[in-house]
């Protein structure tokens, strides 16, 4: 987990977020269970980033979301590897 979450902001997310028991968010949370993608995505977006997709869906977001297991390349990465690369 990247960071701890308490019991009590666990069950305050569960209620804020409706149909979810803290139990289940504590499950993904630890990586015992994964969250459905769809759902985790969702979550990410109305808490604002504060229980992410990497968070929810420990074991398989690296194959749902490649595109954030590295971080995107600042601009200045970007011109480097172009000419770099002979472009």
């Amino acid at each position: 987990m990247n960071k701890e979450i308490t019991p009590k902001e666990r069950q305050a997310w569960a209620d804020k977020l409706g149909g979810m028991s803290e139990q289940y968010l504590y499950q993904c949370l630890t990586g015992r269970s994964d969250m459905n993608p769809i759902r985790a995505r969702q979550i990410e977006v109305e808490s604002g980033g504060v229980l992410t997709r990497q968070m929810l869906c420990q074991k398989t977001w690296r194959g749902i979301w490649p595109e954030l297991a590295t971080p995107p390349a600042t601009p200045a990465q970007a011109a480097t590897e172009t000419v770099a690369g002979g472009v």
